[in-house]
C-alpha cells in the first residue's frame, strides 16, 4: 500500500527558529531557506516594508495580497540567490532536478497537496520544499495557519513522487556569497478610500466578506511580522503598535463572522465597512511615517491623557476630532510634555491652534528645547 500524507504523519518540523505564524504560504519557505543559510531571524526581513498596494484581484475586488513573483523578488532581502528556475514541471521531472541539484522550492496548488487541509478543497497557489530521499519525494512545508478544514502546520512527510502535484514554478535557492544585508523599515500605501469603496459597494455579498477575510488576514500577519522584524533589529515600534495589531485581529475576525452570516442567510453587520477604512487609515498614520523619537513621545503622551491608544490620536487629523476631548485635556497635555521633557514653552505659543495637531504640539517642543 502506498503511504499518503493522509495516513502518515509529520515526520516533524521544518520550521526551526521560523515565525510561521507570521508568514504567508510563499514567505513561509523562503523562511526556512533563509534561517539554515544566515542564522536565526533572518526571515524577519520579509517584514521590512509595510505595504498596502492594491490591485485588481478575485471577483473584481481589489486585493492586498502581492504577486508570487513580487514576493519572490525579496530573496536578496533574506540573502538568497536563484540558480535556476522551471515552470510548469510535472512530478517525474521534478525528482530528477531534485537528485539533480538538492532541494527545490516549488510552487503549486493546494488543492493537489495531501499534506494540507486545503487539499481537495480550495485551489490556491502554495509554497513547499523538497528533496529526494531515496527514490521518494521528502516534502517540508513550513506554513502554519487555522482553515475551515482543519489546522495546516509545519511538518515533513515522504511521498512518492507522483503524490506531488504539477508545479507552477520550481527554483533552486542558494545562500548569497555576501549574506543577507541589513533592511531598514520602510513604508508603501495606495488609495484607502477607493479599496474600501469596492468592498462596500460590491453586489455579491458572500464573495466579498469571503475575499475581505482573506485580505484582513494578511494585513494582520504582515504587520505583526513588520512588528518582529523591528524589535529582531532593535527598532523600537511607534507607540501604540501593540493596540492596532489587536485591532486588525480584531478586523479579521469580524469579516469572518460577517462572511458566515451571510453565508447563512443573515445580515452583515452596517459598520464593518466603517471600521475596515479607519483601521487602514490608522494603519498609514502609524506605519507610513519615518521613525521620529519626539513625536513618538509626544503621541505617546497625549494618547496617555486622552485615555485612548496612540493608533488612534495619529489617525486623528486634530485632537478636536477625538470624541470627548476638551479644553481642560489641552491644559493637561501641557502640563505634561512640559513635566516629560524637562522644558517650559513660552506663554506667547500657548495658542489654542498651536495645541490640537501633534505636528504643531512637536514644533512647541522643538522651539522650547532650542531656548
Amino acid at each position: 500500500m502506498t503511504l499518503t500524507a493522509e495516513t502518515a504523519p509529520s515526520r516533524g518540523t521544518t520550521a526551526g527558529t521560523v515565525r510561521a505564524d507570521l508568514l504567508d504560504c510563499v514567505q513561509s519557505n523562503l523562511a526556512v531557506l533563509a534561517d539554515r543559510f544566515h542564522g536565526p531571524d533572518t526571515h524577519l526581513a520579509l517584514g521590512a516594508t509595510v505595504r498596502f498596494a492594491p490591485r485588481p484581484g478575485p471577483h473584481g475586488l481589489p486585493t492586498v495580497e502581492p504577486e508570487a513573483e513580487d514576493q519572490l523578488a525579496a530573496i536578496a532581502d533574506i540573502g538568497l540567490v536563484e540558480r535556476l528556475r522551471r515552470h510548469d514541471v510535472p512530478p517525474t521531472e521534478l525528482a530528477a532536478l531534485a537528485a539533480a541539484h538538492g532541494p527545490l522550492y516549488v510552487m503549486a496548488d493546494t488543492y493537489d497537496m495531501p499534506w494540507l487541509p486545503y487539499h481537495r478543497q480550495r485551489h490556491m497557489q502554495h509554497s513547499y520544499l523538497v528533496a529526494a530521499e531515496g527514490d521518494r519525494a521528502l516534502v517540508a512545508d513550513a506554513y502554519h495557519s487555522h482553515t475551515p478544514w482543519g489546522l495546516a502546520s509545519p511538518g515533513e512527510w515522504v511521498l512518492d513522487w507522483a503524490e506531488l502535484p504539477q508545479s507552477s514554478l520550481v527554483m533552486v535557492l542558494e545562500r548569497a556569497a555576501a549574506g543577507a544585508p541589513d533592511v531598514g523599515p520602510a513604508g508603501e500605501y495606495g488609495d484607502i478610500d477607493a479599496y474600501a469603496a469596492a468592498y462596500a459597494d460590491h453586489p455579491d455579498r458572500f464573495a466579498t466578506l469571503d475575499q475581505l477575510t482573506t485580505e484582513t488576514w494578511l494585513l494582520a500577519r504582515s504587520r505583526r511580522l513588520h512588528a518582529a522584524f523591528l524589535a529582531a533589529t532593535g527598532r523600537t515600534p511607534a507607540p501604540g503598535t501593540d493596540d492596532h495589531l489587536k485591532r486588525l485581529d480584531r478586523l479579521a475576525e469580524q469579516a469572518f463572522l460577517a462572511m458566515r452570516r451571510v453565508q447563512r442567510g443573515r445580515p452583515e453587520p452596517a459598520r464593518l465597512t466603517a471600521d475596515l477604512t479607519d483601521a487602514l487609515h490608522a494603519d498609514r498614520a502609524l506605519f507610513d511615517a519615518p521613525r521620529n523619537p519626539l513625536r513618538e513621545t509626544v503621541t505617546e503622551t497625549v494618547a496617555d491623557i486622552l485615555g485612548i491608544d496612540a493608533a488612534a490620536v495619529l489617525a486623528a487629523p486634530s485632537l478636536t476630532a477625538v470624541p470627548g476631548f476638551n479644553s481642560f485635556q489641552v491644559v493637561e497635555i501641557v502640563e505634561a510634555l512640559e513635566e516629560r521633557l524637562g522644558i517650559e514653552f513660552a506663554a506667547e505659543d500657548l495658542l489654542p491652534e498651536n495645541l490640537h495637531r501633534i505636528d504643531d504640539l512637536c514644533r512647541l517642543v522643538q522651539s522650547a528645547q532650542a531656548r
